[in-house]
């Protein structure tokens, strides 16, 4: 065992009950003998600020950000890492003596098992529910890959002009819908790639997308990893489409964000067994 001073991590966020992050990462540790833990630490919205202050107390040296505080955090961020300031979405933090260093390895996380199934992205037309922190990463990702054309639906009215000119700092053309407009631009388009980005799902909620809108060439991406089968995977298996399970963005997240922490190449084979015994 590795006598050094033991190092705490953590995964902040609400709802966070739900989250596999301190099996994956504990289970790491274990593994490689390290002296080290992670914990799950319930902030709420309104709670951030005063959270971040306690987390620095207790000398944290690094954490996880979920919903809803991936955008809020930029506030607390003393120097970014990547792009991830031009993302405008934060999920991995180090803290350096109470210096916070923001990265987001939700890009790599999303892309990684498309780029695994060899889907060609440039050939793509793609429907994107949302436009949280995550949605931000998947557009980021799409700019790289160059997809044919992103479709982002979004609730609120005063999201459109953000999403274009979000879409502008990564030089993508995307086009906006409202989410209650789904069905009826379907008819004008076939989507190869439905990504759900809303946490949807999350409590066994209907999905936002029809019957009518998935085939068995339709690939469903639903990054709610928990439950694994959403009411959209359930639909999509229903339906003979290509299924890519939320687990898959989570642990290739993960591993990078272990990266980070660490500078130490994952135990990605670890970490997937630890996330599916969490199910």
């Amino acid at each position: 065992m590795n006598n050094n001073k033991l190092k705490t991590f953590a995964v902040i966020g609400d709802p966070i009950d739900h989250t596999l992050s301190p099996a994956i990462h504990n289970t790491a540790f274990k593994f490689l003998k390290m002296n080290c833990n992670y914990i799950a630490y319930k902030i709420k919205r309104h709670e951030l600020e005063s959270g971040i202050k306690s987390l620095k107390l207790i000398n944290i040296s690094g954490f996880n950000v979920t919903i809803p505080h991936k955008v809020a955090i930029l506030n607390h961020i003393n120097k970014f890492g990547d792009d991830c300031n031009k993302v405008g979405a934060i999920n991995t933090v180090i803290n350096d003596q109470s210096n916070l260093i923001g990265y987001n390895t939700d890009i790599v996380g999303f892309i990684t098992p498309l780029l695994q199934r060899n889907i060609p992205l440039p050939n793509c037309d793609i429907l994107l529910l949302g436009f949280g922190g995550a949605a931000r990463a998947v557009i980021a990702a799409c700019a790289k890959e160059n997809v044919r054309n992103l479709i982002v639906a979004y609730r609120n009215n005063q999201n459109k002009e953000k999403i274009l000119q979000y879409s502008e700092l990564f030089n993508i053309d995307v086009k906006t819908i409202l989410i209650n407009e789904i069905y009826d631009y379907a008819h004008h388009y076939h989507y190869d790639l439905i990504v759900n980005a809303t946490p949807i799902g999350l409590n066994n909620e209907p999905s936002l997308i029809n019957d009518k809108m998935i085939d068995k060439h339709t690939i469903v991406y639903d990054l709610v990893y928990r439950p694994m089968n959403t009411n959209l995977i359930k639909q999509a298996k229903k339906h003979n489409s290509r299924i890519i399970y939320g687990y898959e963005m989570l642990l290739h997240q993960a591993a990078q964000s272990f990266e980070l922490w660490h500078n130490r190449k994952a135990p990605l084979d670890i970490m997937k067994q630890a996330i599916l015994r969490g199910f």
